[in-house]
């Protein structure tokens, strides 16, 4: 069959046609590459905001504690009787929540590699909800302070019964050690949602 076609080829003064090759197409992966050195950083990273996790909810689970047992008997004075130590309890709860979350998160994220909700929801989610419950709890720590200084200025609750208002400076005092944590935790997912702004990605490999 190939000779006939040379020979009529050859006839009619046209160059033969070459047989048609078989063409490999190399297609590039879309996945990108990240290098060992990348993965154990981002690890190392996602590990660094899972300790200032642990810590946040530690100092604000412990500061509600403190704050919820705050009863010595009916001649006392009792935690729920004050709204600024009302408000404490409640910040110090909120973000104790959270911050249960957010470890639950962090571990999902470190053990498989992704992110629990999709990616730009899961940045923009922790960045938010850090700043918000940062200034709550603040917020509330501040307005502790002021109750426990008039408590001892102003008024003769702290004479009549000192451990009460001890153990409302703990809660207090506590609760700012929660807000220097969390505060931390919003830097570090303020980073992120500035790197998957700028490259995409939450973290630049």
């Amino acid at each position: 069959m190939r000779s006939a076609q040379v020979q009529q080829s050859q006839r009619t003064g046209e160059t033969p046609s070459p047989p048609p090759q078989h063409r490999h197409h190399h297609y590039q992966s879309t996945t990108p590459f990240h290098s060992t050195v990348s993965v154990q950083k981002l690890r190392r990273f996602n590990s660094l905001i899972f300790v200032f996790r642990l810590a946040a909810f530690s100092f604000s689970l412990t500061s509600a504690v403190f704050m919820l047992t705050n009863s010595r008997g009916s001649s006392s004075p009792r935690w729920y009787d004050f709204d600024a130590f009302r408000f404490v309890f409640a910040a110090n709860a909120i973000v104790t929540l959270y911050s249960l979350f957010e470890m639950v998160a962090s571990v999902w994220e470190i053990s498989r590699g992704a992110t629990l909700f999709p990616e730009v929801l899961q940045v923009w989610f922790d960045f938010g909800h850090d700043q918000v419950f940062a200034y709550l709890l603040l917020s509330a720590d501040s307005a502790g302070t002021a109750l426990a200084r008039v408590l001892k200025d102003g008024m003769d609750t702290c004479e009549a019964s000192n451990a009460f208002c001890v153990q409302a400076d703990i809660s207090i005092a506590l609760g700012f050690a929660g807000f220097l944590f969390l505060g931390f935790s919003s830097l570090l997912s303020g980073f992120r949602v500035a790197c998957f702004i700028i490259n995409g990605s939450r973290f630049h490999l």
